[in-house]
C-alpha cells in the first residue's frame, strides 16, 4: 500500500529509547499496577484521605514544576512578538475557561477531562515520535487514533473500572460553581459505563490492529502497544486518584523529559531579541539570578490565579471534607491551566510548541 503523505517518523526503536526517564517511567507505572493488583487481591485498600495526599503530592509538588518549565523553554529564544502574543493567548484562554466553569460547570467538566486526555494523548504522540518512532502509524487519521487511545486511558478507563468513585470527584468539582449541578445529568451510570468501555475497547483495538498490519519493523509498534497496554492495566486497578495524580509526574513529564534531551538542540534557533535573551548571557550570575526571577514570578502567578478562582468559586471545596475537596478544586484548576498548555503551546505554535519535535 503507497501513501501520497508521509505522516510517521521513522526512528530505530531500542530498549534503551529515551534513556533513564522513560526506564524510571515505565518500571514506576509497572510496580505500582503490580502492587496495587496484589493489594486488591489481598483485600488491602487505601482511604480516601491517603489517596487525596498522594494525589496531591504528585499533583502540586511533583508535577506543577514540570508545565511551567515546558512553557520556559518553549518562550526562550523567542522573539517578543512572539512571546507576547503567546502570554496574551494564554491569559484569554485562562478567562474563557473560568467563564465557562461560573457558567456552565457541568460542559466545563467534559472540557477538563478532554484536556487531561488531549495533554496524555498528543503529548504521548509526540515523545513516541522523539523516543522510539511512530513508523506503524503510516496516516493522519492513524496518528489521531493513537493519540486518542493514549489520551483515553487516562481518563476513559477510569470511568470504566472506577466508576463511583471518578463520578463523586466529578460532582464534586461540579459543586464548587454550581452545587448539585451534576445530579441531573448523571443518567445510568452502569450504562454509561458499558457504553465507554465497548467503545474505547473497539478503539484500543483498531488502534492495536493498524499498528501490527502496518508495523515497519522498527520495534515502534512493539514499544507502543507494550506501553499502551500497561497504561490499560495501571488506570484499571490502581484507584483513580492515585491513579491520575501519579501519572502526570511519574509518565507524562517523565517522558516529556526524555523527548527534550532526545531532540536535536541545534535545530531550535534563535528568533529575534526576546524577553528571556538574559538566560543566554556570559555572566553566570545574570542567568542565575534571571532564572530565580522567572522562578518567582512563575510561581506568584500560578498561585494568584489558584487563589482568584478559589474566591470566584461559590463552594471552593465543592461540599466535600478537606483532603476530597483539595484533590476537587486542584483538578480543576490544573485544567484551567492546562488548556492554553495543550491550545496555545502544543496546537497553536506550529513552528516549534511545548511537545517540539525537529
Amino acid at each position: 500500500m503507497s501513501y501520497t503523505r508521509r505522516f510517521w517518523r521513522d526512528r530505530p526503536a531500542s530498549d534503551t529509547a529515551g534513556g533513564t526517564p522513560v526506564t524510571v517511567s515505565r518500571v514506576a507505572i509497572l510496580l505500582l499496577a503490580v502492587g496495587f493488583a496484589v493489594g486488591r487481591l489481598a483485600g488491602v485498600e487505601l482511604s480516601l484521605r491517603v489517596q487525596a495526599g498522594v494525589y496531591l503530592l504528585g499533583m502540586v509538588a511533583m508535577n506543577l514544576p514540570h508545565g511551567g518549565y515546558e512553557h520556559f523553554e518553549n518562550l526562550r529564544r523567542r522573539a517578543a512578538a512572539f512571546q507576547r502574543g503567546y502570554v496574551g493567548a494564554y491569559l484569554l484562554s485562562v478567562a474563557l475557561f473560568v467563564g465557562l466553569l461560573l457558567l456552565a460547570p457541568v460542559a466545563g467538566l467534559a472540557l477538563a477531562v478532554s484536556v487531561a486526555m488531549a495533554k496524555g494523548g498528543l503529548g504521548g504522540l509526540k515523545a513516541m515520535d522523539a523516543l522510539y518512532g511512530t513508523g506503524h502509524l503510516r496516516t493522519g487519521p492513524q496518528r489521531w487514533l493513537a493519540a486518542a487511545v493514549r489520551g483515553g486511558t487516562v481518563m476513559i478507563v477510569p470511568m470504566v473500572f472506577w466508576p463511583e468513585t471518578f463520578y463523586a470527584f466529578s460532582s464534586i468539582m461540579v459543586s464548587i460553581f454550581e452545587p448539585g449541578a451534576l445530579a441531573g445529568v448523571a443518567g445510568d451510570l452502569q450504562a454509561r459505563r458499558l457504553a465507554l468501555g465497548v467503545g474505547f475497547g473497539g478503539l484500543l483495538a483498531t488502534h492495536l490492529g493498524l499498528g501490527y498490519w502496518r508495523s515497519a519493523g522498527t520495534g515502534s509498534f512493539v514499544a507502543d502497544a507494550a506501553e499502551t497496554l500497561l497504561l490499560v492495566t495501571y488506570f484499571a486497578v490502581v484507584p483513580v486518584v492515585v491513579a491520575v495524580g501519579l501519572y502526570f509526574p511519574l509518565w507524562y513529564s517523565a517522558r516529556q523529559v526524555a523527548r527534550t534531551t532526545a531532540i536535536d538542540d541545534e535545530a531550535v534557533e534563535a528568533d529575534e531579541r526576546g524577553w528571556l535573551d538574559f538566560l543566554d548571557a556570559d555572566d553566570p550570575r545574570l542567568v542565575a539570578l534571571g532564572a530565580w526571577g522567572v522562578l518567582i514570578a512563575g510561581s506568584i502567578a500560578t498561585f494568584g490565579l489558584a487563589a482568584l478562582v478559589w474566591t470566584l468559586a461559590p463552594q471552593p471545596l465543592g461540599g466535600a471534607s478537606l483532603l476530597p475537596g483539595l484533590v476537587a478544586f486542584w483538578s480543576i484548576f490544573v485544567s484551567i491551566i492546562a488548556l492554553p498548555h495543550v491550545v496555545v503551546g502544543g496546537l497553536a505554535d506550529r513552528e516549534r510548541g511545548i511537545w517540539y519535535v525537529p
